[in-house]
């Protein structure tokens, strides 16, 4: 039996739990560079923050947050709520810090979502 495409579509677009939701992201976007400003990771998030602008209709604010090896940034980022809207760019330091810095207040690889 040939199945008729768009009736097939129109079959899973009505289905699908994801037509109740809101559309992503629904409010001002944060991204964090654990970086001072003016350095190669600023421009590059600055950069990113433009395009995701473009492509979400959002903004997307960059927060520089430096110090500590990223750790003060990462932090913060570590404590906003799990909602998406609070971003890390993150850059070696991130992998590194735990091996130099075994007390830290948050879990490098748990704590986050790639």
């Amino acid at each position: 039996m040939r199945l008729n495409r768009r009736a097939l579509l129109a079959g899973l677009a009505a289905a699908s739990p994801l037509r109740a939701q809101p559309a992503f992201p629904d409010r001002p976007v944060r991204l964090v560079v654990p970086y001072a400003p003016g350095g190669p990771s600023d421009i590059l998030a600055r950069a990113l923050a433009a395009a995701l602008y473009e492509s979400w209709r959002q903004p997307v604010v960059v927060e520089n947050r430096p110090g500590a090896g990223s750790t003060i940034g990462t932090e913060v980022v570590a404590r906003a709520a799990p909602d998406g809207t609070t971003l890390l760019l993150a850059a070696t330091a991130h992998v590194m810090n735990p091996a130099l810095m075994p007390r830290l207040s948050y879990d490098a690889v748990r704590g986050f979502t790639p």
